[in-house]
């Protein structure tokens, strides 16, 4: 058995977008479990947008992460030690797990069981059965209070969260659902695969405004924003009486300071047309996980809901994997390999 583990820590802050020299890769001891407690060896670990929010030094609605500890983010593996017999060798688990090979959990906190009974594979569940499509599901039902019938706009909607509340809208009887995303082939997939009514290349039109008013000549019942206040800014106009907005992610606004992040003004239809507007925490939803994951799997294997990844191989890769989620390379859900799935 391998007696070490790997782990990328944060080596120094991120001053704008972060670069792979903003990550050192570290080698620490294999953890043994005490009891009550037990050893996940990582097989996929995720890279998160959402990520960048602790990596300055400030904190946001997360605490900033002190330097030379681990990047957070989520995993899946299998038991391969263990003193908790809930948790026996074995199992397969998806979890809070950060980018590294191997750690040691509880039971307490976001975890959860991989049933052998659902042939999908195990990198789902941390993408459209991960938290990213928990944000998606609850953004859109709990948050946003989506109904039959909703006009939808969803930005950055290739991403696993967009696409995955595009989707679902689709499926609970949406009038229109509208993508915006950053190139022909990305806005190419929603129409044809994902089932998006249209997409919105913003990288490639003139004038974004024009074509979202276009494309929605009756307006918005509810926008799904993973983009943050310039968006938001820009679609509040066009949104329709009753309207709601469900803060999802800040993508483009995670890279700068406060004072470099732009402001929301055009807050008139707040009054005039009884916007509501709020984002959300996936984890305040946890106790109706199960239910959410059951639907979502259950649609996957009905072929009824599509999702897109992206698949890198070994630790290593993960900083530049997730350096590229701020150049806008990705396309689809960003995963990488860290251990075999024997």
């Amino acid at each position: 058995m391998t007696e070490t583990m790997q782990q990328i820590a944060l080596k120094e802050y991120c001053e704008g977008p972060p670069r792979p020299e903003n990550f050192e890769l570290v080698e620490k001891p294999l953890p043994i479990p005490n009891a009550g407690q037990f050893r996940v060896r990582h097989i996929w670990n995720s890279v998160d947008p959402g990520t960048r929010s602790r990596l300055s030094g400030g904190d946001s609605y997360a605490a900033a992460l002190p330097l030379g500890k681990p990047i957070d983010g989520f995993s899946v593996g299998i038991v391969d030690a263990s003193e908790n017999e809930a948790y026996p060798v074995g199992t397969k688990v998806f979890c809070a797990g950060g980018w590294r090979t191997h750690t040691i959990q509880t039971g307490k906190g976001f975890i959860g069981t991989i049933p052998d009974n659902v042939p999908l594979p195990l990198s789902l569940w941390i993408g459209v059965l991960g938290v990213p499509g928990l944000t998606a599901w609850f953004g859109l039902k709990s948050v946003a209070k989506f109904q039959a019938g909703d006009r939808v706009l969803v930005t950055s909607a290739a991403g696993p969260v967009g696409a995955t509340a595009g989707q679902l809208a689709k499926a609970g009887g949406a009038a229109q659902v509208i993508g915006i995303a950053g190139s022909d082939a990305k806005c190419q997939w929603l129409v044809d695969e994902a089932g998006f009514d249209t997409a919105i290349n913003y990288k490639s039109i003139p004038d974004l405004d024009a074509a979202i008013a276009e494309a929605m000549p009756e307006g918005v019942d509810l926008l799904f924003d993973n983009v943050g206040n310039e968006m938001v800014n820009r679609v509040l106009p066009k949104m329709r009486l009753n309207g709601r907005i469900c803060i999802s992610g800040q993508v483009a606004d995670y890279n700068l300071t406060p004072e470099e992040t732009p402001g929301i003004v055009n807050t008139k239809p707040f009054i005039t047309h009884r916007v509501m507007m709020q984002g959300l925490v996936v984890f305040d939803f946890a106790r109706e996980f199960p239910v959410a994951l059951n639907e979502m799997a259950t649609l996957i294997g009905k072929g009824e809901l599509k999702l897109k990844e992206e698949r890198f191989e070994g630790i290593e890769k993960m900083p530049e994997a997730f350096c590229g989620l701020f150049r806008g390379e990705n396309f689809g859900r960003r995963v990488v390999k860290v251990g075999d799935e024997a």
